[in-house]
């Protein structure tokens, strides 16, 4: 096949709305395998490796992103239903829950403070501005919840939403040798402290832990989520005020 016509057939292609699933689903099954060649190493995070791929080929074929994502919404659509289905293993947890419901409030409300104003304070060290602040505080929870509090607060949601990836796959990648490195063996500890700082990307590295760790780091992830949503408007006055006294 001659340079012509493979430009003819991406001319072709690119018009049809599923090419942009096609893609998702190509760059994820490469990077699956790229995954699994390197036994699951969390440093072969498959998120990472598709995102690598997709920008690439985007970049290489000029393809504007909101074409790809023309054709890629169908995945962004069953997040929703992935989410929900993360209630099922939880289930099974349901009487270890019950024992460990009060360390585990004590635990979410925490994490889900220091993830905001964590966020703020490196922000506001290395000199951004209030819009990228905002955007900031809601990165540890999962996309739709954390673009929608930085729309309503005034910050950028695509900005948002880069930064909710890229901490979801920061934490999915580095999870492993911070237990190992703390001596955190229980795999339930494991997973709530994954769920709150790293969402739904770092719950599928949890899943791979173990069951357990996967269904705590979902009641973790789905927990973050509204209780950020609540925590971030009450918490900017605050932070604002503290560091603009410094």
């Amino acid at each position: 096949m001659n340079q012509d016509s493979v430009s003819g057939l991406w001319v072709y292609l690119s018009a049809r709305p599923l090419l942009g699933l096609t893609m998702t689903l190509v760059a994820y099954g490469i990077a699956w395998r790229i995954h699994q060649r390197f036994k699951s190493h969390p440093l072969a995070n498959p998120v990472l490796i598709a995102v690598l791929l997709l920008v690439t080929v985007l970049t290489l074929t000029h393809t504007p992103y909101q074409r790809y994502f023309d054709g890629a919404q169908f995945v962004h659509f069953l997040l929703g239903p992935a989410t929900v289905a993360l209630a099922i293993p939880l289930y099974g947890q349901l009487q270890r829950l019950r024992r460990l419901a009060l360390p585990l409030g004590v635990t979410l409300l925490i994490g889900s403070a220091i993830a905001i104003a964590s966020a703020w304070a490196v922000g506001a060290w290395l000199g951004a501005d209030e819009q990228t602040l905002i955007s900031l505080a809601p990165k540890s929870v999962t996309t739709p919840i954390a673009m929608a509090v930085a729309e309503a607060l005034g910050g950028l949601p695509s900005l948002t939403a880069a930064l909710v990836i890229a901490t979801g796959i920061l934490g999915a990648m580095t999870a492993q040798g911070v237990f190992h490195l703390l001596r955190i063996r229980d795999a339930a500890a494991q997973g709530f402290a994954i769920g709150i700082a790293a969402h739904g990307i770092g719950t599928a590295r949890a899943f791979q832990l173990s069951p357990e760790a996967g269904a705590f780091s979902a009641l973790a992830m789905a927990a973050n989520g509204l209780l950020t949503a609540v925590l971030v408007p009450w918490l900017i006055p605050w932070l604002k005020a503290l560091f603009a006294a410094h």
